[in-house]
C-alpha cells in the first residue's frame, strides 16, 4: 500500500505518488501492527518505537468489526451458514436474536437475520467507544504526544467484548473461511494469480506503459508483483482469461 501512494499513483508532474501527509502515511505503516524499528530499518521515519496516532489504531479496529460482520452476513446469503448454526456457535448473536424473535415471531427469517446483525455490529461499535473514551480518561492522554508515548495502543474493545470477537473471529475460521466452497475458491484465485504472474514475467511488454517503464527502474518481478497486487477479482479474471486462458 505505501509503495502504491509513494510511487505508482501519478498524480502530480513533478514527482511520483499522492504526496499525502506523515500521519497518513504512517497510518498505512503502522494502523494494523507494531514494527521492531532493528529488524525494519527502511521504515525508521515513522517512529516505529512510537504508537500510531487514534485515527490509525481506529481504522485498524472498525475495520475488522465491519468485514467480521460482512463475512457472517455473506455467510448466511451464501447458505453456507445456517441460522441455528450461527446461533449456536455465537452467544452474542443468539442473545441478541432472542428479543427480535419475541417482538416479531412472524418476520422472514432473513429480516430477523439482519436486525440481529445490525444489532451485533451496534454492540461492538459501542464497546469500542465506551471503551477507548475509559482508556483515554484513565492514562490522561491529552494530546498526539501523549499517544505516541502510551505503552500500548489506546483503541479498542473491554475485555468482554475483546472475548466475544475472538469467539466470532473462531466461528468465520472454522465455519466459513475453511468450508469447502471457500477453499476451492480460493484456490483457484491462487492459481490465477501465479499463472498470470508468470506470464507478465514472460512476456512484460504485456504490461501497461507506465509498468513497462517501471522495469527499467525495478526488477521485472518486482513491477509485476506491484501491479497484480493493485487489480481487482474480476480485473483479476479478466486478464488471466486474456492471456493464459480458463
Amino acid at each position: 500500500a505505501l509503495r502504491i501512494v509513494e510511487q505508482f499513483e501519478q498524480k502530480y508532474v513533478d514527482f511520483p505518488g499522492l504526496n499525502l501527509t506523515f500521519e497518513v502515511r504512517e497510518g498505512i505503516v503502522k494502523h494494523s501492527r507494531d514494527y521492531d524499528p532493528e529488524q525494519y530499518p527502511e521504515l525508521k521515519e515513522y517512529r516505529l518505537n512510537e504508537r500510531p496516532p487514534l485515527e490509525a489504531q481506529l481504522i485498524d479496529v472498525a475495520d475488522e468489526i465491519a468485514y467480521n460482520c460482512a463475512d457472517l452476513d455473506d455467510g448466511y446469503e451464501a447458505k453456507l451458514l445456517t441460522l441455528d448454526q450461527i446461533r449456536k456457535g455465537v452467544p452474542l448473536f443468539d442473545r441478541l436474536l432472542r428479543p427480535i424473535e419475541r417482538k416479531y415471531p412472524h418476520a422472514l427469517e432473513k429480516l430477523k437475520f439482519n436486525e440481529a446483525l445490525k444489532r451485533l455490529m451496534d454492540s461492538f461499535v459501542t464497546d469500542l467507544i465506551e471503551a477507548t473514551r475509559t482508556r483515554l480518561e484513565q492514562m490522561r492522554i491529552r494530546t498526539v504526544d501523549d499517544v505516541r508515548r502510551a505503552t500500548s495502543r489506546l483503541v479498542g474493545p473491554s475485555p468482554r467484548m475483546s472475548r466475544e470477537k475472538q469467539n466470532l473471529k473462531a466461528f468465520l475460521r472454522d465455519n466459513l473461511y475453511t468450508h469447502k466452497d471457500i477453499y476451492a475458491e480460493r484456490t483457484k484465485i491462487v492459481r490465477c494469480v501465479s499463472e498470470l504472474f508468470e506470464y507478465y514475467i514472460e512476456h512484460p511488454r504485456s504490461l501497461p506503459p507506465f509498468y513497462v517503464a517501471k522495469t527499467q527502474e525495478e526488477p521485472t518481478y518486482r513491477v509485476v508483483c506491484d501491479y497484480i497486487a493493485g487489480m481487482t477479482d474480476n480485473y483479476l479474471a479478466e486478464l488471466h482469461h486474456k492471456y493464459v486462458g480458463n
